[in-house]
């Protein structure tokens, strides 16, 4: 009886301490990493800058399991186009702190804004976001439209529910929902990232980059948050209002996306029928890094557009 409540015991316990067991960022690990690290009103945020100093801002926000690293190919190219393209980690992955808080979108934007006012940085912005970060752009954008010149989505959430049923339960439920998606989440991105672990593309190392996130500790309490927040539901409204402040809108779609379904696009075309989009031929979710070629071709041609219009 108790040898049989002893192996429950453990088997419940397993996954909080596997959590338990991972390390934090460690000093050494920031003070080998490029780019700078500020402390910010949430705490310490890992960012850098590519490209000219004097060119035009170009903002990049990362995706849910990824992080900074994921702009390497499109920062340089957006680069060579003269763009001054600032990048940096979510809180709870990359090299960012760990904080604790619900990761909704004034979360998220809190960080953006203290960024920015620390780098001192003035409008107009191009903001770029991927997956999750395609969410957390279209939320920036309609708070400060004003402050905005171009926003482009890459394969991006916010027009559907993308949780599934394993995901759902783990989102909706207290306290068994975490120990549920530290037992099967874990899983789940290691697979995926198994699966594309011989795609070619504009980021050298970026599935090793991958796992190395999935050591830390507080990442995957952070996705979980996330998806709690920001991912809970729609943009709805955000691209309504992106639509009415006569934002150029870009959207890029990856065709075999298993993640973000192309049909999200439709949702995007109905809130906001003067967005352009584009999708990319035998992509998937990871178009920003598998495919920056089309994804710097098509915005070349949004931008030679706008410039005509």
């Amino acid at each position: 009886m108790w040898f049989a409540l002893l192996f429950c015991a453990c088997i419940l316990a397993t996954p909080l301490a596997r959590e338990w067991m991972r390390k934090d960022v460690s000093d050494a690990q920031r003070g080998a990493a490029p780019g700078q690290f500020a402390k910010l009103s949430q705490g310490t945020t890992h960012y850098a800058w590519i490209g000219p100093e004097h060119g035009p801002v170009a903002l990049c926000i990362h995706g849910l399991s990824t992080s900074s690293y994921v702009w390497g190919g499109v920062a340089k190219g957006l680069a060579r186009m003269g763009y001054r393209v600032l990048v940096y980690d979510h809180f709870g992955r990359g090299l960012s702190d760990t904080v604790h808080g619900r990761q909704d979108s004034a979360f998220f934007l809190q960080q953006i804004t203290d960024l920015l006012a620390h780098e001192k940085v003035e409008s107009p912005l191009t903001v770029f976001g991927y997956s999750m970060g395609g969410a957390i752009a279209a939320h920036f954008v309609a708070a400060y439209p004003g402050k905005i010149d171009k926003l482009v989505l890459l394969a991006p959430a916010g027009m559907q529910n993308i949780a599934g049923s394993q995901l759902r339960i783990a989102r909706d439920w207290p306290v068994i929902g975490d120990w549920l998606f530290l037992l099967v989440y874990p899983n789940l991105l290691r697979k995926g990232l198994l699966a594309e672990a011989d795609l070619p593309g504009s980021v050298p190392g970026i599935n090793a980059l991958q796992h190395g996130e999935t050591t830390r500790r507080g990442y995957f309490p952070a996705i979980l948050s996330s998806l709690r927040g920001v991912l809970r539901g729609t943009a709805h409204d955000q691209h309504r209002a992106i639509a009415a402040a006569h934002i150029p809108v870009l959207a890029i779609w990856g065709q075999d996306d298993d993640v973000i379904p192309l049909s999200s696009k439709d949702a995007l075309a109905e809130w906001n029928p003067t967005a352009q989009q584009v999708v990319v031929s035998g992509a998937g979710h990871g178009v920003t890094y598998s495919h920056t070629d089309d994804i710097m071709t098509a915005f070349q041609s949004f931008c030679d557009q706008a410039a005509a219009d």
